[in-house]
Order: C-alpha cells, then structure tokens, then sequence
C-alpha cells in the first residue's frame, strides 16, 4: 500500500488530506511540523510527502529540500500562497507539484496519483544509482567496466534499494516485494542476501553501499560521483 506522509500545522487540513487519501485507498501518516515528520521518515517507509508551507520553526520550503536530499521523496507543498515567486521558491526548493488552498479533494487526488506515477521508477528498465546502472530488462549490473549477473533475489533487492535509493525500505517491505506476502521464512533469509551483496558490491565501488538502518531495515546509501 502507498504511503503518504501528511505535515501540516492545521489539525483540520491535516485531517481533510488523510481523510481524502485514506479514502482512495492510501495509507496516511499525519505531523504538526517538520520534526515530526523527520522522525516520521526516519521510521517508516513513505512514497510521498505533502507538506504546508508555512509552518512554526522549519518551514515547508526548508523541509522539502532536507527530504528530497535525504529521502529522495517526491513532495506536493500545500499553501495559500498562489503567487508566481512564492512557486517558484517550491519548485527551487525540489517540490513536484504546488496545490494552493483552498482545493478540491479531486484534484488533490489526481495530482498524487500524476507525482506518484512519475516516480514509479521500478517500472522503468534502467536504474542508475552512483557508478552503478541497473538493466531491468537483462537482470544486468553494471559497475564500471564489471558486469555482474546476479543470483534472482539478490538482482531483486538490489534494484528494489536501487528504485529508492537513500530510502529506507523497512525488513517487511523488501521480504513482501522480493518473496511474497505469503512467505514463511524469516529475516534471516533477508540478512544472508544483504550480506552477500555487500560483498560483491563492495570490492567493485565506494559511490554505493548498503546501510543497516537498525530496528527498521537497509538504505542504498549513493554518494556524488
């Protein structure tokens, strides 16, 4: 299910949003300010941020240049604000899309599903993260002048870490896309595959490596080249 993580100081568009979401279908998070929405992100995996310009301490602007830095999350800003500098200070600031209040909730909702499909990057069929570049199409790993072919599930979590790179995708989420929803192993299995990807990544390049997140799961962490 789509996660959407909703920060607003205004209790009532908080609840207007998550209301309208939940009823499509989505699975919503709520926060006053952008503390809670950090600690938000830094718990839980989340696909989209809708965030209010103005808020008390850092504001929507501010917050949406720390997530697109840190959680490479795509971001609609809320705002009353409907004039052409203060759009273009959101669109500087990394946000998809700019929703001024009032709104319809029909348009919030096409808007969500326009920036979410945009970002459906394991739909893609190359995947680029650091010095790396994933063929979807082949099952082919590409690291410099190495080609690496992969055992299936290990291809699949690396390009599942690679679709979000300096995400964290929680142990629960990668086990349900790569094994089903229905396996019965554990996380063990999980951490073996980790394991053994690390060590044919990690002879091979510096720009990208796997990150235990502890108690939540693994971030592809992607360093500028």
């Amino acid at each position: 299910m789509t996660s959407i993580l909703i920060t607003d100081d205004d209790s009532y568009i908080r609840k207007i949003v998550s209301h309208t979401l939940q009823q499509s279908g989505y699975r919503t998070f709520m926060a006053a300010n952008a503390e809670e929405a950090q600690n938000i992100l830094g718990e839980t995996v989340i696909d989209l941020a809708i965030i209010d310009v103005m808020m008390p301490g850092m504001d929507g602007y501010s917050l949406t240049r720390t997530i697109r830095l840190n959680y490479g999350l795509p971001v609609i800003l809320l705002t009353a604000k409907g004039e052409l500098h203060d759009k273009e200070l959101g669109y500087r600031a990394g946000t998809d899309d700019y929703i001024v209040k009032p709104f319809e909730p029909k348009e919030l909702l096409f808007r969500t599903e326009a920036v979410l499909r945009r970002y459906d990057r394991p739909s893609m069929q190359t995947l680029i993260a650091g010095d790396m570049k994933i063929e979807l199409s082949n099952y082919n790993v590409q690291i410099g002048d190495t080609h690496l072919m992969l055992p299936l599930k290990e291809f699949e979590i690396l390009a599942l870490l690679a679709s979000r790179p300096n995400r964290v995708l929680s142990r629960d989420h990668l086990i349900e896309h790569v094994w089903g929803i229905d396996f019965e192993g554990d996380e063990r299995t999980l951490n073996v595959h980790i394991k053994r990807l690390r060590e044919r990544l990690s002879p091979l390049t510096s720009a990208v490596s796997i990150q235990t997140v502890r108690g939540v799961g693994y971030r592809l962490e992607v360093k500028e080249i």
